[in-house]
């Protein structure tokens, strides 16, 4: 007897859909959005012979239930790649998938525009597009508005005593191609995989962040002794109403833990300290306690919940430097010695990066006793979290195995969603990368290094495509360890180029204390600056910060950054060309159907990257990306000056670094 073989199990469907993004490691971990982020979805889709195919994007909500869905654009032509955005509206593990189609209307559309032009199977093809029309009115579920214009387009299509043109132009009216846009006729459905996708708190993805050592605020010599008294948590909390001024949504305090006193480090990381150095923060520990304590000359715990209420009466979140390292006299050493690396010599071995040694700091070893280190860091985090802290800037964690992180941040994020981890990794792009893919919410960048205008085109360029959508990247002109060369060396312009650089580059940015004040005086042979807050109390006159401007131009950054949401999204950003090398223009734009107003929103930024000349160049916009046809005018309103210009596809600009260093237009109807 003759059997049939089963038929073979295909991987394909009818309507191949491939290469669908944002997916990270084939869905191993999942991609990033937060909420009311445009978040840019695609695939490639196609199918045998010449009937037209389109696809839709589908957002499925946490419950696993359809929230919305798009229908895709072409954007390749004749690459078969199609995307469509969508915006979630809650936190929680979201999905998304793709659904591939067969057009029908596409496909007649085409045909018979070629076909009736040409008198070639006029009646039929006028006839199929009724009869296609037609079955399209008849669906369930359409609306009547809809169904009545395709009743209307059938009627024509029919009506022969009208020229065969004219007929045809019903079928392919405005009014019909928006409805079938809106109501498609999908035949041979295909979906793809539901893919994951992570959707945090809006501050996850956009925010402004301020540095700072909280010892240096109210810090005073005795007039007495002309000794030096630490400042505390309730004379920086003083501080907090100017850092809200600025317009600024987070203050982050590096460690305010007990700081040990074996091999305390004097200034500028040098080997023999003073009696009035406080040692870095960074060498935590001392009989005091640990990473669950605070150093007693910032105050107690009673003093920290007054810190974080004033901040929240300011409109400001805690974020709390995690640095998980200890001083030698870190309660960790003596009652968990497993924990760290006994050297042959039976010493512990202390922290290095070379050429830098840090003779106060003992790493831990993560793979001692990996199950103990990790209950007490939790342990730890939680005692934070219990006292207000909702964001952890993480020092170093690329030098602590990622199994680790990858446990302690899906840990702290299943019972405490809205906390956030800011990964201060300055290291290679495989293990910045790899943070951010197992749940770091954002990353250190290297903005800090990008200077050119190739360099910056590039990197915006690399941050706000593919990779935004695992890794959220956070610009910081300098930090307490980084000063660059064009930092040093670029004055007041020089700042307030980064800053607007920073705060329209990148949904985050922050900057660290004294940035008001311009301090860019370098430690000679190093990117650092000279006498670093790391080892001495810093405080500042900040009278004079309203004397330079930097002040004033981070409140009027911040204030734009909230009045235009465009500016508030990682994945609009295009790069428009310009006749100068020295001047950068780049945009970020919102349509109004993914806008939370309603109302479109388009940003262009135009940057001299020179502080010391007056630069001017002519701008080539790509006048698709803002949204405008090729020969159209609009007005070009600068949130920086409230000058209005009128600008086209080619505008001229020249920026002159002692007036003003950048023009940031918020485009207009003419």
């Amino acid at each position: 007897m003759t059997t049939t073989p089963p038929a073979a199990a295909t991987r394909i469907g009818r309507i191949p859909v491939l290469d669908v993004s944002p997916v990270t490691e084939e869905g191993r971990w999942p991609a990033k959005a937060a909420v009311g982020e445009a978040v840019p979805i695609r695939a490639t889709v196609f199918r045998e012979g010449h009937d037209a195919v389109a696809a839709t994007a589908v957002l499925v909500r946490p419950d696993g239930s359809d929230h919305s869905s798009a229908r895709m654009v072409d954007v390749a032509p004749g690459l078969d790649r199609f995307e469509a955005r969508l915006v979630p509206d809650a936190v929680g593990d979201w999905g998304f998938r793709v659904e591939g189609w067969s057009d029908p209307y596409g496909t007649w559309s085409h045909d018979a525009a070629i076909k009736v032009e040409a008198g070639v199977d006029t009646e039929l093809m006028l006839t199929e597009g009724a009869l296609l029309l037609a079955a399209a009115a008849n669906r369930k579920g359409l609306p009547t508005k809809a169904r009545k214009v395709l009743r209307d387009a059938v009627k024509a299509l029919e009506d022969s005593s009208r020229p065969p043109l004219a007929r045809l132009a019903a079928g392919l009216a405005p009014e019909v191609r928006a409805v079938l846009d809106e109501h498609p006729v999908r035949d041979f459905v295909t979906a793809s995989p539901t893919y994951p996708l992570r959707v945090d708190r809006e501050l996850a993805l956009s925010g402004a962040w301020y540095e700072m050592f909280p010892r240096s605020e109210g810090a005073k010599q005795d007039r007495k002794t002309g000794r030096w008294i630490s400042g505390t948590l309730r004379t920086a909390a003083k501080r907090l109403p100017a850092i809200a001024a600025m317009g600024f949504d987070v203050v982050y305090l590096t460690p305010i833990h007990p700081i040990g006193t074996t091999f305390r480090k004097g200034r500028n990381n040098s080997l023999t300290p003073g009696p009035d150095d406080p040692g870095s923060p960074y060498a935590i520990g001392s009989p005091e306690g640990g990473h669950d304590a605070i150093e007693p000359s910032l105050g107690t715990f009673k003093d920290f919940d007054f810190f974080v209420r004033r901040a929240r009466e300011e409109g400001l979140e805690v974020a709390l430097d995690l640095a998980l390292q200890c001083s030698p006299d870190h309660p960790w050493v003596t009652e968990h010695p497993e924990w760290f690396t006994q050297r042959a010599d039976g010493t512990i071995a202390y922290a290095e990066n070379p050429p830098k040694k840090y003779q106060d700091i003992y790493p831990l070893n993560f793979d001692k006793d990996p199950e103990g280190i990790y209950r007490e860091i939790r342990r730890v985090l939680q005692v934070w979290i219990d006292h207000g802290v909702t964001a952890f800037r993480v020092d170093n964690p690329h030098t602590k195995p990622l199994n680790f992180w990858e446990r302690l941040l899906a840990d702290v994020r299943r019972d405490h969603p809205e906390v956030i981890f800011l990964s201060e990794a300055f290291t290679k792009p495989a293990m910045m990368l790899t943070l951010a893919k197992i749940g770091f919410h954002q990353s250190y960048t290297y903005f800090t290094w990008r200077n050119s205008k190739s360099e910056l085109s590039e990197y915006l360029q690399t941050v706000s495509g593919p990779d935004g959508s695992f890794l959220r990247p956070s610009f910081w002109p300098t930090t307490h360890d980084i000063l660059t060369p064009y930092m040093q060396h670029g004055g007041v312009a020089g700042f307030a180029v980064r800053a607007v650089l920073a705060a329209t580059g990148a949904p985050t940015w922050g900057i660290y204390s004294g940035y008001e004040l311009v301090e860019n005086v370098a430690r000679p042979g190093v990117e650092e600056q000279i006498d670093n807050e790391k080892y001495e109390l810093k405080p500042r006159d900040w009278a004079r910060a309203d004397e330079i401007g930097i002040a004033r131009l981070l409140g009027e950054l911040n204030a734009l950054r909230r009045r235009h949401p465009a500016l508030r999204q990682l994945r609009n950003l295009a790069i428009h060309g310009t006749t100068n090398d020295n001047i950068l223009a780049f945009s970020r734009r919102l349509p109004a159907e993914l806008s939370p107003s309603g109302v479109e929103d388009t940003v262009i930024v135009v940057v001299n990257l020179d502080p010391h000349h007056t630069q001017d160049a002519t701008v080539h916009l790509d006048m698709h990306a803002l949204g405008l046809r090729s020969d159209e005018s609009f007005a070009a309103h600068d949130e920086l000056s409230q000058r209005t210009f009128a600008w086209g596809a080619t505008p001229y600009v020249r920026l002159d670094p002692l007036e003003q260093v950048a023009h940031v237009i918020h485009v207009r109807p003419a």
